[in-house]
């Protein structure tokens, strides 16, 4: 019976001390994971918000700066000296066309309205009532019919001569400027050819200078030596199709006053046959 107490009391010391041991290693476990949890999420924490929105428009504002630092770098590396002519060749003709696109906006005339006033002024007031209407509207259409309506007193054969004399200077007022795009067009190029030659030239005097062909040399001297040919190209690109505008819209106007001018020398022949 000793024995088997002794036994018994033996298992379970045993039994008590495994316990013990088995719960120490849980807590350790559970410790372990308990800190690798709390640093992750101190990790977690302390990791900074990306702001997507801002730094979109921090991007875009970088490009747009770039863009325009990009033009100026290479206005000063295709050299000034020659850059500024070209440059002033845009600005120019810019200028110059917008104001011929203006005015000749301004000079289109709505010519089977004008016709419609002016036969019934005619039919109702005579040569002065249409002499009024005329008078009254804008551009180079109405003109020429009020200088033909001047002659009306001297025979259809004067009316006719008159409407072609004074169309042409009307054809004249309206292609005003047009000399100066061509110019600009033909000269924004040319520049820039001139100053490619001579910064060719100059590459070629720093290679001579230093006594070696380094490619570096070579390299920036025709890039310098390019960068006027392709803002000359570019101008001349700009104002061609200003200057393509300007011709089409002045032959519109022609046609208007051509078809005008005929329908008017019918109009007072009427007018004549009718008193």
């Amino acid at each position: 019976m000793k024995k088997l107490f002794a036994l018994l009391a033996l298992a379970g010391i045993l039994t008590l001390g495994y316990n013990t041991q088995a719960q120490e290693e849980s807590a350790d476990t559970t410790g372990t994971e308990v800190d690798s949890t709390a640093t992750e999420e101190a990790a977690v924490e302390e990791t900074p918000i990306e702001e997507p929105a801002q730094e979109e428009s921090i991007v875009d504002e970088e490009v747009q700066e770039s863009f325009h630092q990009i033009i100026k770098d290479k206005f000063i590396e295709g050299d000034w000296q020659f850059m500024t002519p070209v440059l002033l060749c845009l600005i120019i003709g810019l200028a110059i066309s917008i104001e011929r696109i203006i005015t000749l906006n301004l000079a289109t005339t709505n010519t089977d309205k004008l016709l419609a006033t002016v036969e019934d002024a005619l039919a109702n007031g005579g040569v002065e009532a249409a002499k009024e209407v005329t008078r009254g509207t804008r551009g180079p259409v109405a003109s020429i019919f009020t200088q033909g309506l001047m002659r009306m007193s001297e025979g259809i054969e004067m009316v006719e001569k008159s409407i072609i004399a004074y169309g042409s200077v009307e054809m004249g007022r309206l292609e005003r400027g047009l000399v100066w795009v061509s110019l600009f067009i033909a000269l924004a190029p040319m520049l820039g050819f001139m100053g490619t030659v001579i910064g060719m030239i100059g590459a070629f005097d720093a290679i001579e200078a230093a006594g070696d062909i380094s490619p570096q040399i070579v390299a920036n001297g025709i890039k310098v030596a390019l960068l006027t040919t392709v803002a000359g190209l570019i101008v001349g690109i700009i104002l061609q199709v200003f200057y393509n505008y300007l011709v089409s819209k002045i032959d519109s106007l022609v046609n208007q006053m051509e078809d005008a001018s005929i329908t008017l020398v019918d109009l007072l022949v009427k007018h004549k046959l009718s008193k």
